[in-house]
């Protein structure tokens, strides 16, 4: 059951959008615009204190391996509690680890444990964030209209990226890294705080379970159970790995060698998210009947701008390229989010969530911690060749999964998808208990 919709709108805004979809878009733009300028101004704070490729990894890892080890909790916890307290929790984490790495910076002279440190917390609280928002999202729309739906939040979001992005660059090369991090801690204020006013109403109570561990076996059965979705989620563990440390380490690098500093890299990333709002107009209209076949031929485009950073190509092409996988990436992200929203039970879908994430972003802190050392060994273009390369070679095999090409979109006509099989139990009869992903 889903909270009551709108009256049908002469717009295209899906049917289904009701108050909950609107507060959760709304929040997503707000923390979008400050997110994607924050992660360009860690980057070059860590530069700016006299750090090296090596310490921006550091620092990127330090983010992200948090966000490893305490994503399944985030999942359990997220079916258990209302979603939307675990969102606005994250959220007051998030804001005050920003403010205090921002003021570290405006003060002068961070140390290099300090920025871990702050970044590790910030990756604590998206680690609860993440599957409490993704089945809030979820749970917000209903029907056939979801993919649809899926799309234009995305839109949206990533629409705040453009701005976010290029503002961030923009910024940096005007003022101090460290006022970009303050943008980031308010907005992080503000979203919480549209986020504490979410109805969770809707979403029928949980009966008590067997406790925090048989919730995430429960979970573990529900993912493990499904082909296509342990295959996606171990494709995508070594493609956010690659794509994470070439952007994250090597493509501030490229820029400050190469481009001209951070306002060149602030354009590609945000060329790339007019792609995804390209790519996510796309999805408004086109609804692909093999959801995850149309998803993962789209994954292959994310090699490019890895490659483009090999080159190096220059702006003009480099944000091509950027443009290009931002608009593959959106077609993956909808039809997967759509498939998710089909396939998963409503009251396991934070912990489902939970492991699609953890094994999104598992490989993520050894990439970036290893960037700067293989690129001492191999060198910086040989290092982003090798990213390129794994990309096209995971996405060539998980395409080998039956489930993956024949999946297909259910209609209101059909009661149950065409080929995926029943969840098969792959552990004991009495296990109980649980996955997001780039763009």
């Amino acid at each position: 059951m889903t909270e009551a919709a709108d009256p049908a709108p002469l717009s295209d805004r899906p049917a289904p959008a009701g108050r909950n979809y609107r507060l959760l878009t709304a929040a997503a733009i707000i923390t979008g615009l400050g997110t994607h300028g924050a992660l360009i101004a860690a980057a070059f704070a860590v530069l700016q204190a006299g750090g090296d490729g090596g310490d921006v990894g550091l620092v990127a890892a330090a983010r992200t391996a948090p966000l490893v080890l305490f994503l399944l909790i985030g999942g359990a916890i997220a079916d258990r509690l209302p979603r939307h307290r675990v969102m606005v929790a994250a959220n007051a984490l998030n804001f005050l680890s920003q403010g205090a790495f921002a003021w570290l910076v405006l003060a002068g002279d961070p140390q290099l444990w300090q920025m871990m440190l702050l970044t590790a917390l910030c990756g604590t609280g998206q680690a609860f964030f993440n599957p409490a928002a993704e089945g809030m999202l979820m749970s917000s729309v209903s029907g056939e209209q979801a993919g649809r739906a899926f799309a234009l939040f995305r839109m949206s979001m990533q629409g705040a990226a453009i701005g976010g992005a290029a503002l961030g660059g923009a910024m940096i090369a005007a003022m101090d890294p460290g006022w970009v991090l303050a943008v980031d801690a308010a907005a992080f204020a503000v979203a919480g705080a549209l986020r504490a006013f979410l109805d969770v109403s809707h979403i029928p109570s949980r009966e008590p379970g067997g406790g925090l561990l048989a919730d995430l076996r429960e979970g573990w059965q529900e993912f493990v159970g499904r082909p296509w979705l342990w295959a996606i989620v171990a494709q995508f563990s070594v493609v956010v790995a690659a794509v994470g440390a070439a952007e994250a380490v090597y493509g501030p690098l490229v820029a400050r060698d190469e481009l001209g500093g951070a306002r060149p890299w602030g354009f590609a990333l945000a060329a790339f998210g007019v792609g995804t709002v390209a790519g996510a107009l796309l999805m408004m209209r086109w609804k692909p009947r093999r959801l995850l076949l149309a998803g993962t031929l789209c994954v292959f485009p994310l090699a490019l701008p890895s490659a483009g950073l090999a080159v190096p190509l220059p702006v003009e092409g480099l944000c091509a390229v950027m443009f290009v996988s931002g608009a593959a990436i959106e077609v993956f992200g909808v039809s997967w989010m759509t498939a998710m929203h089909q396939e998963i039970p409503e009251e396991k879908l934070s912990r489902v969530s939970a492991y699609d994430w953890f094994g999104s972003v598992a490989m993520v802190p050894v990439a970036t911690a290893l960037a700067g050392p293989v690129e001492s060994v191999v060198g910086r273009g040989q290092a982003l060749w090798g990213c390129a390369g794994l990309v096209v070679l995971v996405t060539g095999a998980v395409l080998f999964v039956p489930d993956v090409r024949n999946l297909t979109r259910r209609t209101s006509s059909a009661e149950e998808p065409a080929v995926v099989p029943p969840v098969i139990p792959l552990v004991s009869a009495d296990a109980e208990g649980a996955v997001g992903r780039l763009g």
